[in-house]
């Protein structure tokens, strides 16, 4: 072999190996992500040695075909033998560190579970363009959501329930149209829920309870098409249910617990798709909807601790199931219907009211 022959043999070796490791400066930013966080017990970054980043290191994954990193999954949480073998669950301490975002590619940010975890979301995360799923559930990380979070328009699933955020919902959250999956429950999160929320027209989960929100439920939210659960409890909304939620097509789960809505309860919602009904610990006033009927299905209907007054509507013995029930802490009057769902229920689902008797209360 001559030795042009030879050096051209060279040079198409070192192209193929280079091009099947990742690139150095995605290695340089994941160890510079690493370096800010400490993680004492599995020894899960163990694995985050050698040049090629795609090879073996845990929680990383790289396009097949141009080996830029696509995506970090690392849950604090999980059936991996590297858990099972220590006999517990994750911990780590430590930031996000801002490196992350020297990963232009990537498509998927799971951190989750990790309990530690502390600091900000960094601000540039919002210029990674294919990013579509951002997962930091489960751990302690404080400050804003990033105002200019809307840029990332590709994003399906965003997580960040459980975790000590505060601040408003940003406005531009709602360009994200094709967000599927919302989850910001358990924070301390504050001011309003964006007028224009039904923007996003792909959402089938919107969970935001126990946080800080204020005023009121636009009503146009009812306009989401695909919304299957709505989770609202815990916060500070007030005003009334909108009727139009009861109107909504695929609406299984209305959680508004723990509010200070007020005014009666649409009729819409009695009659409706939804099958887990909570408005309990509210200020609700007036009578409960005298319009059920076959298409009423409910696993769960609580309305307890409000005001509500009158009868219990005689038309809730044609609903076609109603497993659990609470009419307690009201000012409900009159007798209790014989008769399913009631032949199942105890006494505590009708304790304190104004004077409602019969089965399972005293006798009238």
């Amino acid at each position: 072999m001559g030795l042009g022959s030879m050096m051209i043999l060279v040079v198409a070796v070192t192209w193929a190996v280079a091009t099947e490791a990742c690139p150095p400066s995605e290695r340089a930013a994941l160890l510079a992500f690493k370096a800010a966080l400490h993680e004492p017990y599995l020894g899960i970054f163990s694995s985050w040695t050698g040049t090629d980043c795609c090879h073996n290191w845990y929680g990383v994954s790289c396009d097949q075909t141009t080996r830029r990193v696509a995506d970090i999954n690392l849950r604090g949480e999980s059936e991996d033998p590297i858990f099972e073998r220590a006999h517990r669950t994750g911990y780590m301490t430590g930031y996000i560190s801002p490196a992350i975002c020297k990963l232009p590619r990537l498509s998927s940010i799971t951190i989750a579970d990790w309990k530690g975890i502390t600091g900000v979301i960094p601000q540039c995360i919002t210029t990674l363009p294919f990013l579509r799923i951002l997962d930091l559930i489960g751990n302690k990380i404080s400050g804003p959501i990033p105002v200019d979070i809307g840029r990332l328009l590709r994003l399906t699933v965003l997580n960040f329930a459980d975790n000590q955020l505060s601040g408003p919902i940003p406005r531009s959250l709602t360009n994200l149209s094709s967000l599927m999956h919302l989850d910001l429950r358990n924070n301390q999160i504050s001011g309003g829920l964006p007028r224009d929320f039904h923007r996003l027209v792909m959402l089938s989960r919107a969970l935001l309870s126990r946080n800080q929100i204020t005023g009121t439920i636009p009503p146009a939210v009812s306009t989401i098409y695909r919304l299957a659960d709505l989770d609202l409890s815990l916060n500070r909304l007030e005003g009334p249910i909108p009727e139009s939620l009861g109107k909504m097509a695929v609406l299984a789960t209305l959680n508004l617990d723990g509010n200070m809505m007020s005014g009666n309860i649409p009729a819409s919602l009695m009659n409706s798709a939804i099958g887990n009904l909570n408005l309990s610990r509210n200020k609700l006033e007036g009578r409960i909807p005298n319009v059920f009927g076959p298409r009423s299905y409910f696993t769960v209907l609580d309305l307890s601790y409000n005001k509500l007054s009158g009868p219990i509507p005689k038309t809730i013995s044609s609903a076609s199931y109603i497993g659990h029930l609470d009419l307690s802490h009201n000012q409900l009057c009159g007798p209790i219907p014989a008769g399913s769902p009631f032949d199942h229920l105890e006494a505590s689902s009708f304790t304190y009211n104004a004077c409602l008797c019969g089965k399972p209360l005293k006798a009238c």
